[in-house]
């Protein structure tokens, strides 16, 4: 009798369609996650520009002009004054440089439309809770706490309308969460 050699499985090739299909879609997912941060960074690096290290515009300008936004979160509805960055200057600069800000105040960013919006605290001072706003004012998410002057990029992770800063814990001491609406004229 002779030995048998023994059967030698027949290799497998490494890249097999569902393989190519998988990295396929993380190639595209980087690639529209990296063209929405750099879009972002890009408007927040022009804001600064016209920005002074007191949080200042350069160019002349009068103060701020505050409008009424309301948050319904249950049966509570919660009153602030917010400024609005409707302009990418506005939006560029956003909180930089402020050491302080009334609990009853907030910055709205209107970004015109739906899309991928990254935020950072870079040259900001004060820690924030942003919350991210869908077109109907729904709430998306809420990023506590944010790091004063991280580099760090804060995603929203799906296409908003729009970011609420408020000071940092608000949205916990207020017991906001995600669904809860924001009313102001810039949602429908």
């Amino acid at each position: 009798m002779t030995e048998r050699e023994p059967e030698r499985a027949t290799p497998q090739p490494f890249l097999t369609k569902g393989r190519i299909a998988v990295v396929g879609i993380v190639l595209v997912t980087l690639a529209v996650v990296a063209i929405s941060v750099k879009s972002n960074l890009t408007r927040m690096y022009q804001g600064w520009e016209t920005v002074s290290t007191q949080g200042e515009q350069k160019s002349a300008g009068g103060p701020a002009r505050l409008e009424r936004l309301d948050i319904v979160s249950g049966d509570r509805r919660h009153s602030f004054s917010v400024e609005v960055a409707r302009t990418d200057q506005d939006r560029g600069r956003g909180l930089m440089f402020r050491q302080h800000m009334p609990q009853d105040q907030g910055m709205l960013f209107d970004f015109e439309r739906d899309q991928m919006v990254t935020m950072w605290m870079k040259n900001t001072y004060i820690s924030l809770d942003m919350v991210f706003i869908y077109a109907d004012g729904r709430i998306h998410r809420i990023e506590s706490r944010t790091e004063p002057e991280s580099e760090r990029t804060i995603s929203s992770g799906v296409p908003v309308r729009a970011v609420l800063e408020l000071n940092a814990n608000v949205a916990s001491r207020l017991g906001l969460r995600t669904g809860d609406r924001i009313v102001h004229p810039m949602f429908k």
